[in-house]
């Protein structure tokens, strides 16, 4: 399930695309007006942003535009009837992650969603940002729903490559080639251990254990 805020003036296609969405197991907010959208977007904060071009009060680009300005990284895709290449790179160089022409098949629109969520987490220069956590590669600091977190050495290396990689799931054997050094004395033991004070320290109330266990297969972190 992801939480989606869709922008679409069109009453017919917002309640279709509402109604998949949602029949998608989606959590989705509506609105219809640019200004709107932009209000909503520096307030409140969403997995996916579906942001069709032509709207009223503020277009989808300038919409878009906007809210890189400010700082936002959420994933849109860019709706629109225009389909002219030169079209399509002004949208991308908006800001827009992907982009989707009308008319256009619900599945493919679902496919295309999926496809944004996979992806990593949100890198903005040296600040990953996953389900509540942000790690600050260059500050070498953690924080979890906006409190500080104190992590280890290894602990913070772990949790990095974690989450430079959603989605995937890694053995502890594989964990230890990649995290740990070559010519370290460290063992598979050494990776539970880290592991096991590792997610005792970002659990969290709001969004539960950020790293599951896939059982015998080894852990990961979703991004979802």
């Amino acid at each position: 399930m992801a939480k989606i805020l869709l922008v679409e003036d069109d009453n017919d296609m917002c309640e279709q695309i509402e109604s998949w969405l949602k029949h998608e197991h989606h959590a989705v907010e509506v609105v219809k007006e640019g200004l709107e959208a932009a209000d909503r977007l520096k307030f409140y904060k969403y997995d996916v942003v579906i942001l069709d071009w032509q709207l009223p009060g503020m277009n989808g680009v300038e919409v878009l535009k906007k809210f890189r300005d400010q700082g936002g990284v959420t994933p849109v895709l860019m709706l629109t009837g225009k389909d002219k290449i030169e079209d399509k790179e002004q949208g991308l160089d908006s800001g827009a992650d992907d982009y989707l022409t009308k008319p256009f098949h619900f599945k493919e629109l679902s496919a295309r969603l999926r496809a944004m969520l996979r992806r990593p987490a949100v890198t903005t220069g040296n600040l990953l940002k996953l389900r509540g956590v942000e790690l600050d590669t260059a500050a070498r600091t953690v924080s979890k729903d906006g409190e500080n977190v104190h992590l280890l050495p290894k602990e913070f290396a772990l949790l990095e490559f974690l989450m430079r990689h959603p989605n995937e799931v890694f053995s502890p054997e594989a964990l230890l080639d990649r995290v740990w050094h070559s010519e370290s004395d460290s063992s598979v033991d050494t990776v539970y251990t880290t592991m096991r004070t590792l997610r005792k320290k970002i659990s969290a109330e709001k969004t539960g254990a950020l790293i599951k266990t896939v059982h015998g297969a080894g852990y990961t972190i979703e991004n979802r």
